[in-house]
């Protein structure tokens, strides 16, 4: 299986799995490659950065595990790139764990991640619970309120022929542990 980032002719990039890259010229070649954001079929390989890992058992003479060669570059690119920005240029400091992939890239994740953000602020999660949960609001066994949580395709199709108001997230809920 190969990996590719894909762009198509409105600007859309989207990533997707081929069995070879002969697959993905062949489904290319006819017409069955097609934007997952628009539906564009005009569909071609945009720039990627590989994938290069260390052996399993790399490690240095010290015993810690080795940093590949090309992170070492990048590290030693990214620092003195540091050193030679000029401090009035330097980056607004972020919040802890917010980089560039936590931001949403377009308008559809940013809706995608409104949509997550007041489900959860509005709803409580009930995890694995939510089908007897559900069931037992619907029936007026327990006090209705909103829930989201996790169930089974099978269970959430008995839950919709029993009457019981639920539809499905387009995302997967954060699990919420002790």
């Amino acid at each position: 299986m190969i990996q590719y980032a894909l762009k198509c002719a409105d600007g859309h990039t989207f990533d997707s799995w081929f069995q070879s890259a002969s697959a993905f010229d062949k489904l290319a070649g006819a017409g069955m490659v097609s934007c997952a954001v628009c539906g564009h079929g005009s569909v071609e390989k945009a720039i990627m950065t590989p994938r290069v890992r260390p052996g399993r058992k790399a490690v240095s003479g010290r015993g810690e595990p080795e940093v590949p060669a090309l992170e070492k570059a990048a590290s030693a690119d990214m620092a003195q790139a540091a050193e030679a920005a000029p401090s009035s240029q330097a980056a607004p400091p972020q919040e802890p764990g917010a980089g560039a992939l936590s931001t949403p890239a377009n308008a559809q994740e940013q809706a995608m991640a409104d949509l997550r953000r007041k489900v959860e602020d509005n709803s409580d999660y009930v995890g694995k619970d939510f089908v007897s949960q559900a069931r037992a609001m619907h029936e007026g066994d327990a006090p209705g309120r909103a829930i989201h949580g996790e169930a089974k395709l099978d269970e959430a199709k008995a839950l919709i022929e029993e009457g019981v108001p639920v539809v499905p997230l387009p995302f997967m809920p954060n699990r919420k542990t002790n």
